[in-house]
């Protein structure tokens, strides 16, 4: 069975101008797999980071500048506006890694998903580590290349490099991932 994971669509996030510029764009194809994925039955997992003001979560370099980020209950934290939220499960982490500290593989494995579609912001940051430890747990990754931006293009693009031929997770657009869930037999509506 395949999920949905999206990642760190927060305002946060879009306080860059980079990702600023692909906010409408971004938004628009992450509640296009939102919807393939609930109206045809998949489970579907809003993932994002926040910390805690005590610095008892802070990542090493947030612990170096003594600058702190995403603060739980902030407006950083809330979904960026637009994105599809209403009743769909969330996760809330800590580290560049979805895996990392949080119940995700419990609760892959409690819905029978043996793979994830990766979706949101970065690219090269919290995608490409969430994939890798997805790879490490034994479940498949395809990255959504049309709901996914980054800062920085070109180190998307060579982890996504990286991350498809090293692990064989699948690069594939919108339409081609909407396309196999018609097909997947597996799932448990």
């Amino acid at each position: 069975m395949i999920a949905l994971l999206i990642i760190d669509m927060q305002n946060a996030y879009f306080e860059a101008p980079e990702l600023a510029a692909q906010q409408e764009r971004l938004v628009s194809a992450c509640n296009t797999l939102l919807e393939g994925f609930t109206s045809s039955g998949y489970k579907t997992l809003l993932v994002g980071t926040e910390h805690e003001r005590d610095k008892s979560t802070w990542t090493l370099n947030m612990l170096d500048d003594d600058q702190g980020f995403i603060f739980r209950g902030s407006k950083q934290a809330e979904a960026v506006p637009g994105l599809v939220t209403d009743g769909l499960p969330q996760l809330s982490k800590t580290r560049d890694s979805a895996f990392v500290g949080t119940n995700l593989l419990s609760r892959l494995r409690n819905w029978g998903a043996d793979e994830v579609v990766l979706a949101g912001v970065s690219t090269h940051n919290c995608i490409a580590q969430t994939g890798a430890d997805a790879f490490a747990h034994n479940i498949r990754v395809t990255y959504a290349k049309d709901a996914m931006a980054s800062e920085d293009s070109q180190d998307a693009a060579d982890m996504l490099r990286i991350l498809s031929t090293t692990y064989r997770q699948p690069v594939q657009s919108n339409d081609e991932i909407l396309a196999r869930l018609s097909g997947d037999q597996s799932r448990d509506r």
